[in-house]
């Protein structure tokens, strides 16, 4: 085989361009600083680098532009005319980064503003979030809201989502998980349900009732959740009727279809105006909780902050809980 020598290493485009860059980067905030200022040293002060500096990162600067962009004496710097066009040129983008840089410590420090994404599912949405963003709003009015409502988990990433209510913690690193309230599951039935067939003592007797079920945004029949001797168990009883929608499940026990295992948020309200009667809590299943979660940074926006803590402290004031011992107004 004939003998092959290595390839001399030649950069790359991209090298080529990195280096372009990096040379004209230096090189463009010395020559402005040396502009604005009328000296190399003065230029240096500024920077906080010495005045040899300032002057070799212009020198590179005149090299890749080739034109002389100051005329130098013992007393004086001046631009030239190539110096001046290159100023003027140079001048709007200087100016939009400096407003970029200020609209970003406003957006951080300053009155915040900007459009807020935020993801719930409908039930938890339409019963607890919504309500509390005309407050929010009027507190805040520089800040757009949308408010999107799905039973799938939300991509913070791929949805541009800035916050998500969510109904257990999120195993994540990347995603700060805050408990909002906890979350209770209550079995309940409609009056005229619980007089006509009376309610469920036992998690055995589940099989003799009319159950309504709920279908996940996976697909999935969510099981129903207990606790009985310490431990947890999960039941999935014969459906007389099964929703993708818990507002849908809500109405059909209201109407007396069935019984069903509901977050208290939906039905504490019915539950306290003998809408609805609950069983089974003896055997009510360890907090879940409603979290509000949104993704960890070191510098959170402050449209996310505000919402963030505006939420919780209003969400925390709700009367959102069943107490433990509300007993059923009806028995077999």
């Amino acid at each position: 085989m004939p003998n092959q020598h290595p390839r001399p290493s030649v950069p790359g485009a991209g090298d080529s361009l990195a280096s372009s860059f990096v040379t004209s980067y230096a090189g463009v905030v010395a020559f402005l600083a040396v502009a604005d200022e009328g000296s190399f040293s003065r230029a240096g002060d500024r920077l906080g680098i010495g005045r040899s500096a300032v002057s070799r990162n212009v020198q590179k600067l005149e090299a890749q532009l080739d034109a002389r962009l100051f005329q130098r004496t013992t007393r004086s710097t001046s631009l030239t005319r190539e110096g001046e066009l290159f100023y003027e040129n140079c001048q709007p983008g200087v100016e939009r980064i400096v407003q970029a840089l200020e609209d970003m410590r406003e957006l951080r420090n300053g009155p915040p503003r900007g459009h807020l994404r935020i993801h719930s599912a409908p039930g938890f949405g339409r019963k607890v979030i919504a309500p509390l963003l005309q407050g929010f709003h009027a507190q805040y009015p520089d800040i757009t809201l949308e408010l999107l409502l799905n039973d799938h988990p939300a991509d913070f990433t791929a949805d541009r989502v800035d916050v998500s209510f969510r109904d257990g913690r999120m195993e994540d690193s990347e995603i700060v998980a805050r408990q909002l309230i906890p979350m209770q599951m209550i079995v309940c039935a409609s009056q005229a349900y619980a007089e006509a067939n009376g309610l469920p003592r036992h998690i055995g007797d589940l099989d003799s009732h009319r159950c309504i079920n709920f279908r996940t945004a996976s697909g999935r029949i969510r099981e129903w959740e207990f606790k009985v001797d310490g431990l947890a168990q999960k039941r999935l009883p014969s459906a007389q009727h099964t929703f993708n929608d818990m507002d849908l499940i809500l109405q059909a026990v209201l109407q007396g279809q069935g019984i069903a295992q509901l977050p208290a948020y939906l039905v504490c309200d019915l539950l306290r105006n003998r809408q609805l009667a609950a069983c089974l809590a003896q055997h009510e299943p360890d907090d879940g909780g409603h979290y509000l979660c949104y993704l960890s940074r070191k510098q959170l926006p402050a449209r996310i902050r505000v919402f963030v803590d505006y939420i919780t402290e209003h969400t925390r004031t709700l009367d959102l809980q069943c107490p433990a011992t509300m007993a059923p107004s009806a028995t077999p």
